[in-house]
């Protein structure tokens, strides 16, 4: 069985590269708003980020997801929904896989 490859993508703070799933997607919306996109899929123009929290605070700071989807100001409400999602992202990367019926 062929192995299926995984979209790769760049974090717009450090510039590595991952796996998509593994990293968090803001997009911009037709209406010029900013937000964060938990599943990945939504319509607009999307740049990504690490779920790590200096990544998002240097993404902030440098002001690098305004550059990539061309906006003039990021609510800040939208780099505490980051944060809180990294969390998450970090708290179920590191709770161990059970499967149904164990």
């Amino acid at each position: 069985m062929r192995v299926r490859r995984q979209p790769v993508r760049t974090c717009t703070a450090c510039r590595t590269t991952d796996q998509k799933r593994r990293l968090m997607r803001v997009v911009r919306l037709t209406d010029g708003t900013a937000v964060y996109d938990s599943g990945g899929k939504m319509n607009g123009r999307g740049a990504y980020v690490c779920a790590a929290a200096d990544c998002i605070e240097q993404a902030r700071k440098q002001k690098r997801l305004e550059r990539a989807l061309r906006l003039e100001n990021m609510p800040s409400t939208l780099f505490e929904q980051l944060l809180h999602a990294a969390e998450e992202m970090a708290l179920q990367q590191s709770l161990p896989e059970t499967r149904e019926g164990e």
